[in-house]
Parts: C-alpha cells; structure tokens; sequence
C-alpha cells in the first residue's frame, strides 16, 4: 500500500470513528426517584405497577397465546422481520430477574439492555421514555412479582442491514430523543394527566402515527397503516377519520372505558386494547385521556372529493353491492344504513367506509367486526364474518356499495385489494 493509500484510509478511519462518535446514544440518566416515591410501602408501589403494567398493555406483546404471563416469545412481524418479545419474568438466566431499577429504567427510558445493547423500538421506549422515574421504578417493583419462568429468548430475524447495532444506532439519531414528560402549565392538571397517558404508558403513537420507509414516526398521531397487523388505525386528529374534536368528552370517554358509545364501536386491534387495558383504569384517567384526544389541533383531511365513474361497468359493480347489501346487512343496519346504535352502527356517514383507505371496511366484511366484552359492554354485539359466504369479487361490490350509498363517497375497491387482506390473521 502507498503512503497516499495510507493516508486515505487512515483518514477515512478517522471519519468513521468520530461519526460513530456522534451517532452512538449517549446515556441519559433522567432523574432520580422522589422521596415521596420512596418512602410508599411495597404494596402501594406494586398495586401502582400493575395499574401501570395494564395501563402500557404489557402483556400483549409479552405473552404468547396460551402461553405463560410474560416470558415472551410473541413474534412481531415488522417490514423489516420479526422482531421476537423477551422472557421478562423474574428468571434470573433467561429473564430480567437479575436487573436492578437503574437496569429497568434505562431500558423504558432510553432504549437500551441490561448489557448495553440498544433496543428495537417495536419495543415502544420511544413513547416509554416519557414514563417518570417513579412510575417506572412502580412498574420494576411490579414485575419483581412476577414468577420466575425459565424460557430463552429467541433471536430475532432481521434482514442486514436492520440486524446490526449501528443501523439501530443510526435510527436513534434520527428518530429518537429520551425525555420525562413535561407538564404544560398552560393547561390544567387533567389535561396534562391525559397527554401523559397517551403519549407515554398508553403509546397511542405508536400504532396511530405513520411511518416511513424506515420505519421513523412523528408521532403526532395522524393515522396509518399497521403492517404488523394488516389494519389501518386512523388519525386522531382528522374529523374525516377519527378525529374526536366535534365529540362530547363523556361520549370518547365510554368509547375508551367500554368499546361502544353512540357514534361509534371499537374493532380489530383497538377492541384487544380496549377489553385488556383501558377498561381497567379509573374512570377519572380515560377521561383525562378524552379530554387530551378531544384537544388535539384538528387536521385537514387531505382528500380530494371523489369523482365517482359514470362508466356503465362501474354502475354494475355499485348495483351488485346493493343486491347484497339488501340479502346479507339489511336486516341490522337498515335499509337506508341507520343502523341500531350502539348495537348496529350506522354505516350511513361511517368514517370507516368514507375514509380513502378501505383497509378495516375489507377486514370488518371479510371477518367481522366485534366490539370487546368490557364490563360496561358484557354482552358485546357482533357482526359475523362473510369471507366464507362471498369471494373477493363479491366483497369488494358490497364494501364499494357501501362506499358509495346514502351521501357516502369514497372510491371503490377491487378483488385485488379483498384478496390482500383474505389471509391476513386477525392478530
């Protein structure tokens, strides 16, 4: 090698390591619990994690079905793999029972193992590191209760470069910043209790926010699609999907505590939120949640108004819909799509079928809609599934009637767009 050459790749080491330098997460060491925190008996610190651990859903992610309270194992399929949920039970070998508090707080709040490694953010830390040093050294108290199960973790499987450190430490420079929540003295102490919720144990952002071909998220709740689980989970801030600014408070408030409320039922992903995590908190905390949700500066839609074809094949696609409609939907939601609030909802002006992704009006057609079982809600209604009564054709007629009837306009959907969505699990 020349002494230029040398020089050159001298040079470029150089570069190299000063970049990782800047890219590599610094730690940041937040702050200390409180005194108060400190001196609450055991109990009240656990009875508080738990209330947390409900609060974050934890187990969703962290318990396979059927299989035991969090020792993991739950692949979540990303664009980039499958990202595999760790044992976190008190198993000191396999699980994250040889962690301190300070072990426990840096992963919620900066993203980063036992060991040093940095996390994945399927594992929602960019939303965690909002959590107070107190509620996590609550949860970590928690789950010191949990019993030991002895189950190693599983490697993820992610495609090169997504697998490496670096890539993941790229990101974080890019996407991430750890921060407590800071409480806006401009707003009012159950306003400031709502954002905390949403945007931190709750992490609304992360299904609720799009994504980039990186995967990076503003957070800002503006809606978009779940790869990880074939749905389309709508903007919070748009009145064209599901935005709550024109919705009285007590009206979001029973839709996040029981599932249903007179302008609405949750399905899909959000009835699973619903039933194992927020009908369990108070009735004051999914009302601080409403009135943030209802404060959100509200969006234009973006949408064009549809021009709807006059072509004689697109009137034959509309008039097989509405054939049927009349044989398989009239009966609950009407002739004219009014529906039976809360048990049969109007599809008549129903932001699921006006939105212009039709993604969760295929889904609902082809396996049913079903609002959790919550106690406010024990005995839920549901719609049945059709995707053994209609093929994709047939689907794809009645969800673009639907589109299209009783002042809604939205644009049709074909075969294809069913097709894409028949195989797709529920969860």
């Amino acid at each position: 090698m020349s002494r230029r050459a040398r020089w050159i790749a001298a040079g470029t080491a150089m570069v190299l390591t000063v970049a990782a330098g800047l890219l590599w997460p610094r730690h940041d060491a937040g702050p200390p619990p409180s005194a108060a925190f400190a001196a609450l008996p055991a109990g009240e610190k656990i009875a508080r994690g738990a209330y947390l651990a409900r609060a974050a859903d934890c187990m969703a992610c962290h318990t396979v079905r059927g299989g035991e309270q969090y020792a993991g194992g739950r692949a979540l399929q990303t664009p980039f793999g499958a990202i595999v949920a760790p044992n976190i039970t008190q198993d000191a070998e396999t699980g994250i029972g040889s962690w301190t508090a300070d072990d426990f707080w840096n992963a919620l709040h900066n993203g980063r193992a036992r060991d040093g490694r940095l996390l994945y953010p399927a594992f929602p830390y960019t939303n965690y590191t909002a959590i107070t040093r107190d509620d996590a050294d609550a949860l970590y108290a928690y789950f010191r209760t949990i019993p030991a199960v002895s189950r190693r973790n599983q490697p993820h499987q992610l495609r090169f470069p997504y697998n490496t450190q670096a890539a993941l430490a790229a990101w974080r420079a890019l996407y991430f910043r750890p921060g407590v929540y800071q409480e806006r003295k401009d707003r009012p102490a159950e306003w400031n209790r709502g954002a905390y919720l949403v945007e931190g144990a709750g992490h609304c952002s992360a299904c609720h926010s799009a994504r980039n071909a990186l995967g990076g998220s503003g957070g800002e709740l503006s809606g978009g699609l779940l790869p990880v689980l074939g749905w389309y989970a709508p903007s919070l801030a748009s009145d064209a999907e599901a935005g709550l600014g024109g919705w009285p408070v007590d009206e979001i408030a029973q839709l996040l505590h029981t599932g249903v409320a007179p302008r609405a039922a949750v399905a899909g992903p959000m009835a699973e939120v619903v039933r194992e995590s927020l009908q369990h908190l108070s009735a004051a905390d999914v009302r601080a949640m409403a009135v943030y949700l209802k404060s959100l500066p509200a969006t234009g839609n973006g949408h064009q108004p549809y021009e709807r074809s006059k072509a004689p094949e697109a009137a034959a696609v509309l008039q097989a819909g509405a054939k049927l409609y009349d044989k398989h939907c009239a009966e609950c939601h009407g002739a004219t799509g009014a529906g039976a609030p809360p048990h049969y909802p109007p599809l008549a002006g129903n932001r699921t079928l006006t939105m212009p992704d039709a993604t969760n009006a295929i889904r609902i057609v082809l396996n049913g809609g079903f609002p959790p079982g919550t106690r406010g809600n024990p005995r839920p209604y549901g719609m049945p599934p059709f995707s053994h009564a209609l093929d994709d054709a047939e689907v794809a007629q009645v969800v673009s009637y639907l589109r299209s009837a009783w002042g809604n306009n939205a644009p049709p959907v074909s075969s294809v767009d069913v097709n894409r969505y028949r195989a797709v699990p529920l969860d």
